[in-house]
C-alpha cells in the first residue's frame, strides 16, 4: 500500500492518509507532522519522550527533512510535573546549535496513558 498521496493539487503530498487525519503534510517546502504520541502507553515519561521522538525522526525522514531542521515544536504535557524528565531527553536528542522555537504547555491529551505529544513543523530539504 502507498504510504502517501498527492492531493488534487498536486502541489500538497499527504503521507499516511487516514479517514481522519494523515501523519504528514508537505507543501511549499514545508512539512507539518500530525501530534506524534507514544506507541506504549505504560512507559514514564523519558520513555513516552523516546518513541515520540523517535517517530518524529521517522517521518521527518520520510518526508525529506531532519531533526536540525525543525521549525517549531509544539510540546503538550498531561503533568507539568515531567517537564524535567521531558526536558532531559529532549535535551540529548535535539542537535546542538539547531534547538527550534518550542512552546511546552499542559495539555488533556485524548488517552489517559498518554503523557505526551509533540508537534513538528520543519523545512524540507531542496530536491
Amino acid at each position: 500500500m502507498d504510504t502517501h498521496q498527492k492531493a488534487p493539487t498536486s502541489d500538497i503530498t499527504r503521507f499516511h492518509p487516514g479517514p481522519r487525519y494523515c501523519e504528514a503534510t508537505v507543501h511549499n517546502g514545508t512539512a507539518y507532522l500530525a501530534g506524534q504520541v507514544a506507541d506504549d502507553g505504560s512507559q514514564d515519561i523519558r520513555g513516552q519522550t523516546a518513541q515520540v521522538l523517535a517517530a518524529i525522526d521517522r517521518l521527518l525522514a520520510e518526508v525529506g527533512s531532519d531533526r536540525s531542521r525543525i521549525l517549531m515544536a509544539q510540546i503538550h504535557l498531561a503533568d507539568l510535573a515531567d517537564y524535567d524528565g521531558m526536558n532531559a531527553v529532549w535535551d540529548t536528542w535535539v542537535p546542538h546549535g539547531h534547538a527550534p522555537p518550542r512552546a511546552t504547555v499542559q495539555s488533556r491529551l485524548a488517552r489517559p496513558e498518554w503523557r505526551i505529544e509533540i508537534v513538528v513543523t520543519a523545512a524540507v530539504m531542496a530536491a
